[in-house]
């Protein structure tokens, strides 16, 4: 009998629990260093840094981790690498991704001080997506701690730029071998067959010249990411009469009883400054948040500007989109039984004396495709003669939740967790299980926990780091086994 398998699962266990401080002390150090992406920077020794310096940082850091862990490592250009344990012609990838998306505000403590107590450690990347890839790194390291021999070579994939469009993986893949198979530790247990289509677009209208007289519109913006439910908006408005402040300032005070939503208004020299407040979430669940474009654009509804194209664009967004979330209000509200709800996001906003804009995410049905959105939404935004400016679409992954891969995912939940009820799911979500045939998306987020990815006071606790961890290497111990296969594969991955 092989090493391979005559390990005693209670031998991987027991080296996770030992490593327990180090564990906890390296995903301290990780989210402590800044990885949102960024522009290219070239070093002094000419170097180039794909993402900036805050990423390759926190790349060189877990590449270090790795090597000191024993495993080869291999940078790819600075676009991404990845960390090797055991031999075989099978790669089992895992890919995981160190860039996060900027911290926004309303934190309760520092997003980037990588603290910790005897229940959390708290900060921007706990849970999306620093945390789960090191909870893999050192399930690896468990098992090769333990004496394990994998049968098939395990290889942890090291994104850096997965929150803004994964050119990095991209670039990475076309030079390294793709995994035969494996999974992305970036959604939810227990595990997820398949993603919703994600396609992003600006609704934009063209401003004539403002007159110089009335109320008038200076400022408007909202937003840090599409991929994020804004939790603030801000415009400055002017008037020449200080009576249409008072009227404003009347109106805002109605407003708030009315509707209970947070909408201040303070002078700023001449001007008016109108902020609002919102509650953040991720983009695919739009639901858990409550966008402040949208509170701000109801607002902006009840007052009457001098240029009748800055009324009409509010007008539309208002009565098309407002706070609706599955896009029936411009009509494209598209379900399926594999997948359910079309959702929408309008994740920015931006005004100048030339135009003014939104910029709307959607996650679209499994069985649908980007097109039909437009062709729903294009007569709609014509008659107010807002244009339609196209970003990007990534189209939808889905697997059959009996195919023997993901039937082997919810197998090593159910041991390790006991948990019996939870089936397979699609989500609205992307994740790298896009980029590459036979990758699905397993954990981190446990059911029924809070989902603090993308948001304030991101935090994970301690139980579940570990607890993933040990889910991950049975995984692991799994799929290397000599006897392993998996049938079938993902079509629709591209």
């Amino acid at each position: 009998m092989s090493q391979a398998e005559s390990l005693n699962k209670m031998d991987f266990i027991k080296t996770i629990d030992d490593n327990r401080d180090l564990q906890i002390k390296t995903l301290q150090e990780l989210v402590a260093i800044k990885s949102v992406a960024g522009d290219p920077v070239t070093t002094a020794d000419g170097e180039v840094l794909p993402f900036g310096r805050g990423v390759q940082d926190a790349f060189a850091y877990t590449m270090k981790k790795a090597e000191e862990f024993g495993f080869i490592t291999k940078n790819v250009n600075n676009y991404g690498g990845h960390a090797d344990f055991g031999d075989g012609d099978e790669i089992v990838g895992i890919m995981g991704h160190l860039d996060v998306v900027p911290e926004g505000d309303g934190w309760s403590f520092d997003p980037y001080g990588g603290e910790a107590d005897e229940e959390y450690v708290y900060g921007r990347g706990t849970t999306d997506d620093k945390g789960p890839t090191l909870a893999v790194l050192f399930a690896m390291k468990a098992l090769k701690d333990a004496g394990y021999v994998p049968a098939k070579k395990i290889r942890l994939i090291l994104g850096l730029d997965e929150e803004v469009n994964s050119a990095g993986m991209k670039y990475y893949l076309e030079h390294e071998t793709p995994p035969t198979f494996g999974f992305t530790p970036d959604a939810d247990f227990p595990v997820l067959n398949g993603e919703k289509g994600i396609m992003s677009f600006t609704l934009a209208k063209k401003l004539s010249r403002s007159p110089s007289q009335g109320l008038l519109l200076s400022s408007f913006s909202s937003g840090t990411a599409i991929n994020v439910v804004p939790n603030k908006a801000r415009a400055v408005v002017r008037s020449e009469d200080p009576e249409v402040y008072d009227s404003i300032k009347d109106r805002a005070a109605g407003f708030r009883a009315e509707t209970g939503h947070k909408l201040y208004v303070k002078g700023v020299g001449k001007s008016l400054e109108l902020l609002a407040e919102g509650i953040s979430a991720h983009g695919s669940t739009p639901e858990k948040g409550l966008n402040a474009i949208s509170i701000m654009m109801e607002f902006l509804g009840r007052l009457s500007f001098a240029n009748e194209d800055v009324n009409d664009f509010i007008d539309f967004y208002n009565k098309y989109i407002g706070f609706c979330l599955d896009g029936s209000a411009i009509g494209c509200d598209f379900e399926d039984s594999q997948s359910g709800k079309l959702t929408w996001n309008t994740g920015l906003a931006a005004y100048d004396k030339q135009a003014i804009s939104v910029t709307i995410n959607v996650r679209y049905p499994v069985t649908d495709c980007a097109e039909n959105v437009y062709e729903s939404i294009a007569g709609t935004a014509a008659k107010y003669d807002v244009g339609i400016i196209k970003q990007g679409d990534s189209r939808p992954i889905y697997m059959d939740p009996d195919s023997p891969m993901i039937k082997t995912f919810l197998d090593v939940y159910r041991d390790n967790t006991g948990d019996m009820e939870s089936q397979p799911k699609v989500i609205g979500g992307g994740t790298y299980a896009r980029c590459a045939k036979n990758i699905f998306a397993f954990g981190p987020e446990f059911p029924g926990d809070p989902d603090l990815m993308h948001q304030a006071d991101e935090r994970w606790t301690i139980e579940r780091y570990m607890t993933a961890t040990k889910i991950y290497a049975d995984a692991l111990y799994r799929m290397t086994q000599e006897n392993f296969n998996i049938i079938g594969e993902n079509e629709n991955n591209e």
